[in-house]
Formats: C-alpha cells, sequence, structure tokens
C-alpha cells in the first residue's frame, strides 16, 4: 500500500498509525517505491528512526545529508525536515518507525523531565546511528525488534517497552544545547509553510510567486531555501510531490491514466506519462501493473 500525505492544521504530516488509539508506525520499504528513488520531503511532531536493511539510502535532515550503510540508521527528532533517497537510484531495503512522544506521557513528569528535553534539544535534529558504538547499537537491535513483533497481539505494549529504551539511550548521550540560531529556526519555519502551501494546493496551478506568498518571502530566497534544504526548486519539489500523488492512486485506485494526472495536479495525461517516465524509467501502466504482481514489500513517508 502507498499511503498519500495527509496535513494537520500546522502542515505537518498526519502519520497514518497502525493502530488507531496508539501512535505507531512501523513499516519495510523498498527505495524504489518512489517516484526517482526520493521520498516525499515531510516533517511531523513524531519521532522518526530508519534502519536500513540493505543497500544505502541518503538521508536530507533539515538540508545536511547522511549517508545510510547497510546495518545502520538515523534518529530524527520532532520537528525536523527530512526524506530518504538515493541520488544514483540504488535500491534500499530499510525498515521505517515512528512514535509520537505523547507515547511515553502517562504521566505529566515524564514529559516535562524527559521527553520535552528530547524533542526540543535544537542540538539534537537527528543522530546517524552506528552498529559499531554499543548504545547506538542497542537502539538498532530495539527497530528490528519492533518490526518483527508488530503484529503480535501486544505490540502496543512492546513497543512502549521498546520506545522506553530508546528514548532513555538518547536522552542520556544528548549533547547539550546550545544557544537558539533563531535565524536558521526561522527560514525552517517559512519552508515549512511554503512546503505546506504546495502539499495544500497541488491539485491546481501554482506560481512561484504564489509558493513564495505562503512563505511571505521573495521569489529568490524561496528558491534559495529550496535549493539549501531540499536541493532542488519549487517547482521540482512541487513535480515530486505530484508524482508520489499519482503512486498513491496508481496502486490504491482503479482510476485511468487521465484521472490520475488531473487529480495529482498535471495538466494533462500526455505530460504526466512523460514525466513519470523520466522518473521512475517506466510508463505509469507499467508501475501499475508491476505493483499488482506483488513486485513492492511496501512503501513508508
Amino acid at each position: 500500500m502507498l499511503p498519500s500525505i495527509l496535513l494537520n492544521d500546522d502542515r505537518s504530516e498526519r502519520v497514518r498509525y497502525d493502530h488507531p488509539d496508539y501512535p505507531l508506525y512501523i513499516r519495510r520499504a523498498l527505495l524504489s517505491g518512489y517516484p526517482e528513488y526520493q521520498a516525499p520531503n515531510h516533517w511531523h511532531e513524531d519521532i522518526e528512526l530508519i534502519c536500513v536493511l540493505s543497500g544505502q539510502m541518503e538521508y536530507n535532515v533539515n538540508g545536511e545529508i547522511f549517508v545510510l550503510n547497510d546495518g545502520e540508521g538515523i534518529f530524527v527528532n520532532s520537528g525536523q525536515m527530512h526524506f530518504g533517497f538515493s541520488e544514483k537510484r540504488k535500491e534500499c531495503d530499510f525498515l521505517c518507525i515512528l512514535l509520537h512522544p505523547l507515547f511515553l506521557c502517562s504521566v505529566l513528569p515524564f514529559e516535562r523531565d524527559f521527553l520535552s528535553p528530547l524533542t526540543g534539544n535544537a542540538a539534537l535534529p537527528c543522530l546517524m546511528l552506528r552498529p559499531g558504538e554499543k548504545w547506538q547499537a542497542g537502539i538498532l537491535s530495539q527497530l528490528r525488534l519492533l518490526y518483527e513483533h508488530r503484529e503480535n497481539p501486544t505490540s502496543p505494549l512492546r513497543a512502549l517497552s521498546s520506545f522506553s529504551m530508546i528514548c532513555s539511550l538518547l536522552y542520556e548521550h544528548a549533547p547539550a544545547e546550545p544557544e537558539r540560531e533563531n535565524g536558521r529556526n526561522r527560514d525552517l519555519l517559512i519552508l515549512k509553510n511554503m512546503a505546506g502551501f504546495i502539499q495544500q494546493k497541488y491539485m491546481e496551478k501554482i506560481s512561484l510567486a504564489q509558493i513564495a506568498s505562503a512563505g511571505a518571502v521573495g521569489e529568490s530566497k524561496c528558491c534559495r531555501l529550496f535549493s539549501r534544504y531540499f536541493a532542488q526548486s519549487p517547482n521540482e519539489y512541487l513535480n515530486r510531490y505530484r508524482l508520489n500523488k499519482s503512486v498513491d492512486l496508481l496502486c490504491n485506485t482503479d482510476l485511468s491514466i487521465t484521472e490520475i494526472a488531473l487529480s495529482s495536479g498535471f495538466g494533462s495525461a500526455s505530460y504526466y506519462a512523460e514525466l513519470f517516465r523520466k522518473w521512475m524509467n517506466q510508463p505509469p501502466t507499467g508501475f501499475r501493473r508491476q505493483r499488482k504482481e506483488g513486485k513492492n514489500q511496501g512503501y513508508a513517508v
């Protein structure tokens, strides 16, 4: 299944949790499931943890790129802009696990003393997880356990235990928080507003001026921020987002290619098919047939 991204009022991602009553999201995925081997850039309040099972991927967090090799992973703190990709379009099999901080806040002191200091630590937007570092290997081990037991009837209880262990290790090894980088924080807020505007209006015709206006900046600064943090232009970001929406429709509906093209914000089926073939190395019809034959293990955002 290829779930589309839903947005909250603040334009953060509304995560499709595995359980209606527990804020857990556990998926195994292949990077080839995304247009041009690149997941959508997004942010959410949940803590995100990635564990590479095989292959390699690059991971962009707030514009900084990390290379994750076989057996390695990354912790992405709450509220950070991030996405995984492969510049050379190489396959990567990985786990993607999202856990909302409130999952551990059974009593207020937990949130006050441990979770808020961790998620609000400006010195810890993310952290590479390497198996050679004992405490980081402990986190990677917990991620594999979360996936192995995801269908167990007591998986929420097991997840609570694993999440507690993960957060305790992160809290114990977190760097001291520096003074706030107000300029960087403002730029990230502007970028979130512009990306959120695209995610809300992608079905419509959108101009660069409108995207810049959503961030209350000029067009030149808009382009600089997209280039710095996303390594792409606003128009490339828009097209990638529309392509990811089309992938969702290809895999989960029986809409025609023309209907999918128009529903995803493309002006015509021919332009959509041309762009899809360029970024996915196959036409939309071939991609749909391949997925229906069950050749992809899943999709995570």
